[in-house]
């Protein structure tokens, strides 16, 4: 199916470029965590217990907000309108490790970080919002 796509405008490239380099940092985050290099992260034996104690919905919410960040970003400069799917997939991934994080198991207060819990909320929600705003206007096909 052939599908007509407006210009991309210099803002797309200057988005999806930002967005995958912080989201780049995220995933190699969440990646040090997984495979139990916390230690190369300067991390305390019991901060490092403390990500090893996540239940499995908790690291698949993670895992979603994540990966789901960072597939966005990389749809958004393939031009495709799969990116708001992405970018809403992003923003439940978020919610769940938040919800978890303060809800649940209540982050450490060495590792609670408020102002970077902001700088992702505003990141991920303005992405989405961003996305949709692409396809709406027929950047995205």
């Amino acid at each position: 199916m052939n599908r007509s796509r407006h210009p991309a405008p210099w803002h797309l490239w200057a988005v999806g470029i930002v967005t995958l380099l912080w989201n780049s940092v995220g995933v190699m985050s969440y990646m040090m965590t997984r495979l139990a290099k916390l230690d190369t992260l300067g991390l305390t034996p019991d901060q490092i217990a403390w990500f090893d104690s996540f239940p499995m919905w908790a690291n698949a919410v993670w895992a979603l907000g994540i990966w789901g960040a960072f597939a966005t970003s990389l749809l958004l400069l393939l031009r495709s309108r799969w990116a708001v799917v992405s970018a809403a997939i992003s923003v439940i991934g978020l919610i769940g490790t938040t919800w978890f994080n303060y809800a649940v198991a209540t982050v450490p207060a060495e590792l609670a970080n408020p102002a970077l819990d902001a700088t992702i909320w505003v990141t991920t929600l303005f992405t989405l919002w961003y996305a949709v705003r692409m396809r709406r206007e027929g950047v995205l096909a």
